[in-house]
């Protein structure tokens, strides 16, 4: 059974690891994956036909824990204990939860200081009990008229909250902690830059944890812009956005078959590559000859996709000229996020002439993909991946026009 530590309005953990509010959705599944011999069963649910409409929770069923991340910035929000009976739980050191001490109302009294009433909810039965940054909800038996104003005596918890602010309902998920960054840069947004013609790079603001000499606790967070464009070298990308996490060389290049004459090229001694940086949810793709940029892809990160949680997910802007028809014609300026839809993207910018590429993912160890195939569209230098839910799945970006028609991203992570 797991002895956990809470600390309200930030965490629940023990010495070895804490699942603290704010913390990305993917170092909560690496804690998971480090300790997968004692925290066991572990359930993901989102829904699949609209993922931003509902949290993404781990579900810890062995330990009765929810992890609580929001569905838009992945991040955690609320920890859950719906099953007091699995979980041994402590406060300042000392527990008011375990085999051997039931938590009553007496208990958390005695352990927390209720310093207010608590609030009936009619509907669920449950008095909920609030302090900053924690709640937890009292069971009633249903037969005894409840009060409207006191807890009664003896009353049990039967589900705890832990979150930031005042109110449970209106929580939002906190910035990331700093002990979070773990050397990593991290990107707030990025905004794909363009010109009339088509893309020309990316900027980039980050989030760097950047303590210079000293220890941990004089760490702010810091603040950086960096730009890159297609045409940049190897030696531009390092020094704006220091070394990616991997390098992935391509071993066969698939869009060969839409090149005009494809028997006539000749065989590359070198291939291709790309740097993958995870926490900024981009892959940049070098030219094996020259070393230059010449593709950047996008990645949303949204649950249901094959790649899902291997990046973070890249919060992008694209910026789009719309050509009006018509005698006056003129152009209208719009922004695709990562949360637009293909429907109103392909309203904006007209239906793809060919037909889509359908792109089958799986495994070199298993030839089965359980998230089924994706779509591609290529449209104005753009290729979008879209998902059976009509989400946008990856954005792959291509410099100069070419003859080659292309619409299908790259395979950019060893993982496919």
């Amino acid at each position: 059974m797991l002895d956990l530590e809470v600390v309200p309005e930030r965490s629940l953990g023990n010495e070895q690891w804490e699942f603290a509010l704010g913390m990305p959705f993917s170092q909560a599944i690496s804690i998971l994956q480090k300790h997968c011999r004692i925290i066991k069963n572990v359930q993901v649910l989102y829904s699949e036909q609209t993922p931003l409409s509902h949290d993404l929770i781990l579900n810890l069923t062995q330990d009765g824990i929810k992890l609580l991340f929001d569905a838009t910035n992945q991040r955690l929000k609320v920890i859950e204990v719906y099953d007091l009976s699995k979980v041994k739980l402590k406060y300042c050191g000392v527990h008011f939860n375990s085999q051997a001490i039931v938590p009553t109302i007496e208990q958390i009294d005695q352990s927390f200081g209720a310093t207010h009433p608590g609030v009936y909810n009619a509907a669920e039965q449950l008095f909920h009990l609030n302090f900053r940054g924690l709640s937890f909800s009292f069971q009633l038996d249903s037969w005894n008229e409840a009060p409207k104003y006191e807890i009664p005596h003896g009353a049990m918890v039967k589900r705890m909250h832990i979150y930031t602010g005042n109110n449970l309902q209106e929580t939002k998920a906190p910035a990331m902690p700093l002990a979070c960054f773990m050397g990593n840069i991290f990107a707030e947004c990025v905004d794909v830059l363009r010109d009339g013609a088509g893309p020309l790079g990316l900027k980039l603001r980050l989030l760097t944890a950047g303590s210079g000499l000293g220890v941990m606790a004089d760490a702010k967070v810091r603040y950086l812009e960096r730009s890159i464009f297609f045409g940049d070298s190897c030696q531009d990308v390092l020094g704006a956005l220091g070394s990616p996490h991997k390098v992935f060389y391509k071993s066969e290049d698939k869009m060969k078959i839409h090149s005009p004459s494809p028997h006539k090229q000749v065989p590359s001694k070198c291939n291709d590559y790309f740097f993958n940086y995870f926490t900024l949810g981009v892959d940049i793709l070098f030219d094996s000859t020259t070393h230059l940029v010449k593709k950047f892809v996008l990645h949303t990160n949204f649950p249901g996709h094959y790649n899902f949680n291997i990046y973070h997910r890249c919060d992008f802007k694209i910026p789009l000229v719309i050509k009006k028809e018509g005698a006056d014609s003129q152009t209208e300026d719009c922004i695709l996020t990562t949360y637009s839809k293909w429907d109103q993207i392909q309203e904006l910018l007209g239906h793809p002439m060919e037909k889509p590429v359908v792109l089958h993912r799986s495994s070199s160890a298993n030839n089965t993909n359980p998230f089924g195939s994706t779509f591609c569209f290529g449209l104005q230098r753009m290729i979008f991946e879209v998902m059976q839910n009509n989400h946008i799945a990856s954005v792959t970006l291509y410099g100069a026009p070419r003859t080659t028609s292309q619409a299908r991203p790259e395979s950019s992570t060893s993982s496919h």
